[in-house]
Order: C-alpha cells, then structure tokens, then sequence
C-alpha cells in the first residue's frame, strides 16, 4: 500500500495546483528537494500556529521551484513516509496536525505537506515559537506569543487543557514549574529574554486559563502540590506478589503519589530495582548477566499506560502487578479517539495531549508512536514472548509473561 494512503484525506488535485500557483498567498512554502529539514520543520510550526488566523491549512511543496514549476524529484514511499515522520519525532510539540500526500503536477510528481492550524497554541519546535505573516517566517515576539496563548480555542479543549474548577495559583509548585519543566520546554535563550509573568509562562504551556486565572488539569496533574485533591486516580499502584494470583503474599508494594514529575521519577527508581539478573556462563571463563525482563520493555509499556490513561471518568490509578510469571500494567480508560484493537500499533491519538508533551520535553519519551515497538524487541531480545493486549471499556491491560 502507498503509505500516503494512510496520511489524512487525500487532496483535490486541482485546488492543489490552485494553490501552488497563487503568488498572494501566504499559505504555501515551496522547496525543490529535501534538502533542509530544519527550516521544513519550522514551517510545519509556523503553519500549525496559524498566527494571521487564517483558519486554513498551509502548505509546503518539495520539488516545486520558487515560480511554482515542477522540478522531476523522485517522489518515492521513502521520502514520503521521511516527511510524515516528522510528526511524531517529538521535536514539535504539541503534535502537529499535518498529513503527507504525492500530487502530480503536470509530467511530474511533488510531495505536499498540509498542515492545520493548531487548536492549542502556541506550538514550539525544540522550544521555539516560529510563525508566518506574508512573507516572513520568524521567531514569534513575546507580543505575538502572548496573542498565540490568547487564541480562543475553548471548543476543542481536550481534558487536560481544560480549567480545573475549584483550584488556584497556590495549587501549583511554581519553584518546580521554574526549575525542572520550563527549561525542558522551552529554549533557555528565550527564558532569559523574556522576563514574563509566571501566569503568562504556565498559560503559554497550557498550564493555566488565563480566561478563568485558574490553572489547567494539566497544570494540576504535572506541578501540583496535590493532584489528588482533584483527581483520586492521580497516582501509580505497584505490588509485587510471591506466586502467580493476587491472593499471594505480597513482598512489596508501593504508591507513587504526588504530581508527575514526582511520579516519573519514582518510577524510574522503582522498575530498575525490580528486575533481577541471572549470571550466565558463556563459552569460556567469561559469563554475562540475563535480566528476567528488560528494563527498556517495562518502562516503555508503563510510560505508554501513564501517557494515556483516562483521569477524568475514573479514581482509579494506573497500576502495575509483579507475579512470578508474568507483569501486569493497566491502565484505566479504554482506547481513545482514532487507536482501535486493529491499529493501536501504529496510530497515535491522544487523550491528554499536554501531559504526553510534558513526558517528551522531560525526557521520559524519546518520540511518539514507537513504545509499543521498542517494548516488543526489547522482549524478544531477552528471551521473552511479545506483549499481549486485552481492551475493555474502562481500561487496557497489557501482560509481559517472564522467559520459558
């Protein structure tokens, strides 16, 4: 199958050659190779960011000249799934909504990047602002960044930008706010250009409604004093029993509390001291330690139930149960948006897309999409069989069975 089959709606041809054509718009950038991802990647930002309020897509032609002329580039599979790889590498974020077509263009053939406007700006590449107005594409200003934050998007406000009713400013850890997220999100060259308000910062990360002066769900759940106040879910379960049933005896058992960030780290802690290794002797003198799970597997399959588990219909942690025989990571909250039982292995929607950019920005998730996949061959490498997956309405449960 052409992979750009499954890149978003196909395009009208002939609106394409339209718009490649029109000298006045804005809307559209044309290169004639592949040749600077870095600036591709800025236009994709500055389209999303959509500061002129265009409510239309921009566009981005590869193998069009600047007169709009078609070039010859080889259009292929590869370049065409490069392009789309874009999305979920995790340099831009919040994801970008774009898709990636081939159209041809007269004798030839042209690949067209469609981005749409983002419904939660501003977005940032590795933490920059960029945006489009005419012919200029540039770093946003702290004006134009404000007027980003200020966009009326309340329609489409998934759970965790959403205003969380009853808290306050003084819910917030703003020292860890300060210290250990915004650098992560945000360039260090403009922290320290932009002495903004500590309000303007959190609500330019969607931590905090400005409309309401009140902090976000997100803003709760990642740098609150007590995300459980407001969410009785907010926390990770861990028991490990001695056998193979829950009515075992239990040799530990922990909660991770507090905000995320806390979570996060804990856990980190937490799964590296639960593995054990078994020394084995190879040919010779020399031997080498076989861990009974690899870590890599565990932490992905985990970090995947935190980023998409369900905090608003449920108090239900997220909750991980270490039989003899096998792990067990479930996460409350069935399968969201576009992911069904049939291509949850490659299609990525996100129930809270804040806290998924905020497990990027720290580190926790090198890029979108490939968890599941660095789990199973990690697993496979160890000896261990693939991860089976049972979903239900109110959660998925994933169980990682130990070496045969």
């Amino acid at each position: 199958m052409n992979p750009a089959a499954m890149m978003g709606h196909m395009l009208d041809q002939h609106q394409i050659a339209k718009v490649l054509h029109d000298a006045e718009t804005d809307l559209v950038e044309r290169k004639e190779a592949f040749t600077d991802k870095d600036k591709i990647l800025q236009a994709i930002c500055a389209y999303a960011n959509d500061l002129p309020n265009h409510r239309q897509p921009g566009y981005i032609f590869i193998g069009v000249n600047d007169s709009g002329a078609t070039v010859g580039l080889n259009v292929d599979d590869r370049l065409l799934l490069t392009l789309a790889d874009m999305r979920d590498s995790g340099k831009i974020l919040p994801l970008p909504h774009m898709d990636v077509h081939p159209v041809q263009i007269g004798n030839h053939h042209v690949a067209v990047i469609r981005v749409h406007p983002s419904d939660s700006p501003p977005v940032r590449l590795a933490g920059q602002v960029w945006i489009r107005v005419g012919p200029r594409r540039a770093l946003a200003s702290a004006e134009e960044e404000r007027r980003l934050t200020e966009k009326n998007t309340s329609g489409n406000k998934t759970f965790d930008r959403k205003a969380c009713i009853g808290s306050s400013l003084d819910d917030l850890l703003l020292d860890v706010f300060r210290t250990e997220y915004l650098p992560s999100a945000v360039d260090r060259q403009i922290i320290a250009e932009n002495h903004r308000e500590t309000t303007v910062q959190l609500a330019s990360l969607r931590l905090f409604d400005m409309a309401t002066q009140i902090p976000t769900n997100a803003g709760i759940i990642l740098v609150g004093r007590d995300p459980l106040e407001y969410f009785p879910g907010a926390y990770i379960q861990f028991v490990r029993f001695q056998g193979n049933g829950l009515s075992d005896p239990v040799i530990d058992q922990k909660t991770l509390g507090g905000n995320l960030i806390t979570q996060l780290r804990m856990l980190e802690e937490l799964l590296t001291l639960q593995v054990r290794t078994a020394r084995t002797a190879n040919v010779g003198l020399t031997h080498y330690d076989v861990p009974d799970y690899p870590v890599i597997a565990i932490r992905e399959l985990a970090l995947n139930a935190i980023m998409h588990r369900d905090y608003e219909r449920t108090s239900a942690p997220t909750r991980i149960y270490w039989f003899e025989d096998r792990i067990e990571i479930q996460n409350p909250g069935g399968l969201y948006g576009q992911v069904t039982q049939s291509n949850f292995r490659r299609m990525n929607d996100y129930r809270n897309p804040i806290l998924a950019e905020a497990m990027k920005g720290l580190g926790y998730v090198e890029r979108f999409g490939v968890g599941i996949s660095r789990a199973t061959t990690a697993l496979l490498q160890n000896g261990n069989p693939v991860p089976e997956f049972t979903f239900e309405d109110a959660y998925v449960l994933v169980t990682v069975r130990s070496k045969t």
